[in-house]
């Protein structure tokens, strides 16, 4: 397995738009990406620091369902 990259919320935030996200709201040092399906709609926090620690990052590659190659 590939070591994740240290990656900031606003590099995760532009991934996560590539595949259909869009920030909905800002809640202080969060910024609120959703993502809306014909069934249901998922919706992923993302802390808008400099440096994301893995296992953060890990959680938000959970929750979204994106590839974790994306994020390496």
């Amino acid at each position: 397995m590939v070591r994740l990259r240290v990656l900031s919320g606003q590099e995760v935030c532009r991934i996560l738009s590539k595949y259909g996200f869009a920030e909905v709201r800002r809640r202080g040092s969060y910024i609120i990406m959703q993502k809306k399906l014909t069934d249901s709609t998922i919706t992923v926090p993302i802390p808008d620091y400099k440096l994301l620690k893995i296992g953060t990052l890990k959680s938000i590659i959970r929750q979204s369902g994106i590839p974790r190659s994306e994020f390496e």
